[in-house]
């Protein structure tokens, strides 16, 4: 990926990540790109269209926002705009599927690929400020394969990276001709990966640190006969290219011993647009459990579309047609899961989870653990023959005041 001089970079990742700090202290300067920032948090997406990148690398959270905005819009769309889309999609589609497997494309297909590029891809591109990108990575949180196909399929590169804040930033990357939506791609040059006898993901390279200022029980926990622990779980295909599981300390094993990720679960519920963050529970128990946040935007303008009155977002979340709606999206998604992860019961939170509360990382992640411990009455209420909950909790706003709510969480069975 060669960067010229001028090519526009903007600074939006989460300032925990290393991402910004060594495009914007080291490549920036060395390769003339310009340095862009919004102007303020609440302005990101109109400067994010008005700058419009070449490059962009920045967390799942932001695709999975902006794929859920863009289905809504499109399902609001009229019907001719809306069926235009749904054809141009499945010509995007298999245009991917065939390149990722170096196939050559028909005739046919190629004609059909540029009539849709500049009718359908190219507008709705330049809408969201991503027709000049020349590639865009996504990384810090396992993603959907349907968020990627869906932006490729649309004409815009994306593709998944992998690395570490220790490990020097990504040192995993697909190739551009050999994209595979559910992996990380390969190695970077002089980097090495491997994995453990228990399916960590170990790395070597000159661009892996030393270890942590003045902390030598970290650092020696960091390392294994020289190689960087991830603390990820994985396996490699065929090919080479490595697909993460999930964070090894957050693999599952439920009653009966069968084990899997949470996050294979989560990323395909956050593919729908009218949920913004998942957590799955069954660790030891005889089936899996979901909390859900529901995405406040999508579904409040879904529920003004259909006349359905709110207020807040404790309000909206209590909707028994909100509940049918979300219903509906855990349906689809069982229907791709096996039995063993197949979800029995779910409740909507009636707040959003917030990294100011400690319940997510800088970066978005959940702090599992945590989040088990503060809603621990409303997770077992789903393991009985409970069907709601009555909650007194404390809310903390934005401007720094501590409220109390009193409500009654709906426990629904799939």
């Amino acid at each position: 990926m060669t960067i010229q001089t001028g090519e526009n970079w903007i600074s939006m990742s989460p300032p925990a990540w290393i991402v910004d700090q060594m495009w914007g202290v080291g490549v920036a300067l060395v390769s003339g790109m310009t340095m862009n920032f919004p102007e303020t948090p609440e302005t990101v997406i109109d400067d994010f269209r008005e700058i419009g990148p070449s490059l962009l690398i920045t967390a799942s959270r932001f695709w999975e926002d902006l794929s859920s905005r863009i289905m809504v819009k499109m399902s609001d769309a009229g019907l001719i705009n809306r069926k235009m889309f749904d054809l141009s999609a499945q010509i995007g589609r298999r245009v991917a599927d065939r390149t990722s497997r170096g196939e050559v494309l028909p005739f046919y297909l190629k004609a059909l690929h540029w009539i849709a590029s500049w009718t359908v891809y190219r507008p709705l591109l330049d809408r969201i400020g991503c027709l000049k990108i020349r590639s865009a990575f996504t990384g810090g949180h396992p993603i959907s394969p349907d968020v990627i196909g869906f932006f490729r399929a649309i004409g815009l590169n994306l593709k998944q990276c992998y690395g570490l804040t220790e490990a020097g930033g990504i040192f995993q990357l697909q190739p551009d001709d050999q994209v595979k939506l559910e992996t990380v791609g390969k190695p970077l040059p002089r980097t090495f990966v491997r994995l453990s006898e228990d399916q960590e993901v170990l790395v070597h390279s000159d661009a892996v640190f030393t270890g942590y200022y003045q902390d030598f029980k970290s650092t020696e926990a960091a390392f294994t006969d020289g190689w960087l622990k991830t603390g990820d779980a994985g396996y490699l295909d065929k090919d080479g290219h490595l697909l993460i599981i999930g964070r090894k300390e957050e693999i599952i094993r439920n009653k009966s011993g069968h084990a899997f990720s949470p996050d294979f679960i989560e990323t395909r519920l956050k593919f729908s647009p009218y949920i913004k963050e998942a957590v799955i529970f069954g660790e030891g128990r005889p089936y899996i459990t979901l909390m859900v946040n529901i995405d406040f935007g999508n579904v409040g303008v879904w529920a003004e579309e259909r006349m359905i009155p709110y207020t807040t977002y404790m309000d909206l979340s209590q909707q028994p047609a909100v509940e049918e709606l979300i219903l509906g999206e855990i349906r689809r998604v069982n229907e791709q899961l096996p039995d063993v992860m197949k979800i029995k019961k779910f409740f909507l939170l009636y707040k959003l989870l917030d990294a100011d509360e400690e319940e997510l990382t800088r970066t978005g992640k959940v702090r599992r653990r945590f989040v088990y411990g503060l809603y621990i009455k409303l997770i077992e209420s789903m393991y009985r023959e409970q069907t709601e909950v009555a909650v007194k909790a404390k809310v903390q706003y934005r401007d720094g005041q501590v409220g109390k709510v009193e409500t009654k969480v709906k426990i629904i069975p799939v």
